[in-house]
């Protein structure tokens, strides 16, 4: 995959080669602002706009978050296509797909540099759009989520709803970094890894974490105990997209998630809460890991599968 740098698109670069190890080294996010009363970004209905893949753990954490705070009618949403070519995400009309809305560009890259013309790096969704300011507020997940978490709440969002309580914050804070490299990065260092040693310690540093989540929710109902948190719901898009993708596409495969009966529950339990599986599809996340990471699966076919294993069963 190319590279954007100062604005110029690089064909001859690509992003996903790691390190001198054979490690997969993911970019940082370069919008980084907030939503905050007084501030440039101020919370308002319809002044937001949100640009997300159905097929991204990490916008569809994004999207769960939309829909729990009661936020679909104050920030709209597109959804890029499920295929990512050479130079990033495309917009479509394929189904459950929408054209770019504001500009009619037919590449994410374009709103970037609209953003910034200088813009260095891989355009990545999600992103957070400010059509008053015409450009990027945030592309960064875990940071959209937890303006999402409350920033709106004045605005028609629902206070009620709190994924990020104050007496919770450090424990929840100490799961995130627990849980981000080895198993929500961990993923992705395994499928990219380049060299057998670098595949290796990915693979090993995630199971050992998969099995210390299964022996934790043996004793607890959710990852803080009997409360949803941040926690749950930055984990679980990528353990809902596990069996379907990551054990066979990126050799994550020591065991399914349906080998991990605490896990498999808890993942089960999140997906039947009501909204949740609206905000899950099959056939996207699919379509884009093995359609489009063509160096792992050069034919692009798309395997078929069994029928959706959320959806049925105890």
């Amino acid at each position: 995959m190319a590279i954007l740098i100062d604005g110029q698109w690089h064909d001859e670069l690509d992003y996903l080669s790691g390190d001198d190890e054979g490690r997969f080294q993911r970019q940082e996010s370069r919008f980084r602002d907030r939503i905050e009363t007084g501030g440039r970004f101020a919370p308002a209905a319809g002044r937001y706009h949100l640009y997300v893949s159905l097929a991204c753990p990490w916008a569809h954490r994004t999207l769960i978050y939309r829909k729990l705070k009661g936020l679909e009618g104050l920030i709209d949403v597109t959804v890029v296509d499920p295929l990512m070519g050479p130079r990033s995400w495309h917009f479509s009309d394929a189904p459950g797909c929408q054209p770019e809305p504001h500009y009619g560009f037919d590449w994410l890259w374009q709103l970037y540099l609209k953003a910034d013309p200088h813009f260095t790096g891989v355009p990545t969704v999600p992103v957070l759009w400010d059509r008053h300011e015409e450009t990027i507020v945030n592309n960064e997940s875990s940071e959209i989520i937890r303006l999402f978490n409350s920033a709106f709440d004045t605005v028609g969002g629902d206070p009620t709803v709190d994924f990020y309580p104050a007496p919770l914050r450090a424990t929840i804070d100490a799961l995130n970094a627990r849980i981000y490299e080895p198993v929500n990065n961990g993923v992705y260092k395994a499928g990219f890894a380049t060299t057998q040693a670098a595949y290796e310690e990915a693979f090993e540093s995630l199971f050992a974490t998969l099995d210390w989540l299964d022996a934790h929710l043996a004793d607890h109902r959710y990852l803080c105990g009997d409360r949803l948190t941040e926690a749950d719901w930055r984990l679980f898009p990528t353990l809902v997209r596990f069996d379907a993708v990551y054990y066979c596409h990126f050799k994550c495969n020591r065991n399914r998630l349906t080998d991990l009966p605490h896990l498999w529950r808890w993942t089960r339990e999140l997906y039947r809460l009501p909204g949740i599986a609206a905000t899950v599809d099959f056939d996207q996340i699919k379509r884009h890991y093995f359609g489009s990471h063509r160096q792992l699966n050069p034919t692009g076919i798309v395997p078929k599968g069994g029928p959706n294993p959320f959806d049925d069963g105890p």
